[in-house]
């Protein structure tokens, strides 16, 4: 179980807001702020390459932890600024050829789908989208019946923006496994909300970020690349840290994932990316799923009953992202009202999943994202503000 008033102790922005945009961002630990900061002050003391030789044992042992967090090896992580950029150093390494078809979702994230008509205009690649079953999750069933040879990629967001739903990740694996396809999975908003096991999942490829259930600082993300599947892969770009310039017409790649990387990056912030896994590790995935699912389930019971409202939330496993509308209501200014009385929630409008929203006639929605250490009275106070409309 987790300790929420020893969370709460750890987490000192709970003083100032009650914050439900841990999907954008989520309020970071008093010891990942001391990790940064600390480092920070390294840096001004006594310069910021003699400082990351300082601290290179501690940047070490950042692959070991992300890679307890996923269950595979430490070169198998690659550690980036954003998952916007290990999710496009991923894609961008397959190498298309004309005839070749990407499966998708329709929740997929805009900036993925962007990606997907950009390499089909480029090298004459179909992208074809899987459709939802009845719960509006990705159909298992409708994407077997799709893949083919030709399925060079299968890319699923394993949690969209909003909707609230968990995708059927560890069965879109199998699928690809039987058809030979490379699985990319965006898992931008289930790393460090619920137990992720790449090889129980079966993906290839896994993109993350910092920022959001991990509670690390922004400009943190993480890439990992399957050790089997990097002979299928050109990484976009390479410069002197991701390969070595062995003679004068030769180059060397890395061995493992650390070809993706790049050789600047922010030490601070990195180190504070394995501070939040080390503490997300203690707490215990599986305690915190726990509890985010709880409080997300409690959270949709009382919007409920709130008149004009409506939950939007989908899936046969719902998670920590809550979305719902009021009638009459711009989304925005539900923010706005909300964050009058210090609590934070976020708006997601059609262009971030268009496919998705689209079909549900929806243009906007309010999303509430709970974490561990939000509370009960917490959403007693969001219910309340909206209650007095």
């Amino acid at each position: 179980m987790i300790d929420v008033v020893a969370a709460r102790a750890l987490t000192p922005g709970v003083g100032n807001v009650a914050h439900f945009n841990n999907a954008g961002s989520a309020l970071p630990s008093s010891g990942v702020l001391s990790t940064v900061i600390d480092h920070l002050r390294l840096e001004a003391d006594i310069g910021g390459y003699e400082a990351a030789a300082k601290s290179a044992a501690r940047l070490a042992e950042v692959y070991a932890s992300a890679a307890r967090l996923l269950n595979c090896a430490p070169d198998e992580i690659a550690l980036v600024d954003s998952a916007t950029r290990a999710w496009d150093l991923a894609f961008y390494a397959v190498p298309w050829r004309a005839g070749d078809r990407i499966l998708t979702s329709k929740a997929e994230y805009a900036s993925n789908f962007i990606a997907y008509l950009q390499v089909a205009e480029r090298f004459g690649v179909q992208v074809d989208v899987v459709p939802n079953d009845g719960l509006g999750q990705i159909s298992v069933d409708a994407l077997r019946q799709m893949a083919d040879e030709r399925v060079r990629l299968i890319s699923l967001t394993h949690i969209p923006t909003n909707g609230g739903l968990v995708n059927p990740a560890a069965e879109v694996g199998k699928v690809a496994a039987e058809v030979g396809a490379l699985f990319l999975l965006d898992a931008c908003q289930s790393v460090g909300q619920l137990p992720i096991d790449v090889e129980q999942i079966g993906c290839d490829l896994l993109s993350t970020t910092g920022r959001k259930y991990l509670r690390a600082p922004r400009g943190t993300g993480l890439l990992y690349v399957q050790q089997a599947a990097l002979d299928r892969l050109d990484p976009p770009f390479l410069d002197l840290h991701g390969a070595r310039w062995v003679a004068p017409s030769r180059y060397e790649v890395q061995p493992g994932a650390r070809r993706f990387e790049n050789w600047e990056y922010g030490v601070a912030a990195r180190l504070g990316l394995g501070a939040a896994i080390d503490e997300a590790l203690v707490w215990g995935l599986e305690n915190i799923r726990d509890r985010v699912y709880a409080l997300a389930d409690h959270l949709r019971e009382q919007l409920t009953e709130l008149p004009g409202c409506q939950v939007h939330d989908q899936g046969a496993e719902r998670c920590g992202i809550v979305t719902f509308t009021l009638d009459g209501t711009p989304a925005d200014e539900v923010k706005a009202r909300l964050a009058a009385q210090s609590i934070n929630v976020s708006v997601s409008r059609a262009p971030s999943t268009r496919l998705d929203m689209t079909d549900r006639g929806l243009g906007e929605l309010v999303r509430a994202s709970v974490h561990y250490y939000n509370t009960e009275e917490e959403i007693a106070q969001l219910y309340a503000v909206l209650h007095q409309g």
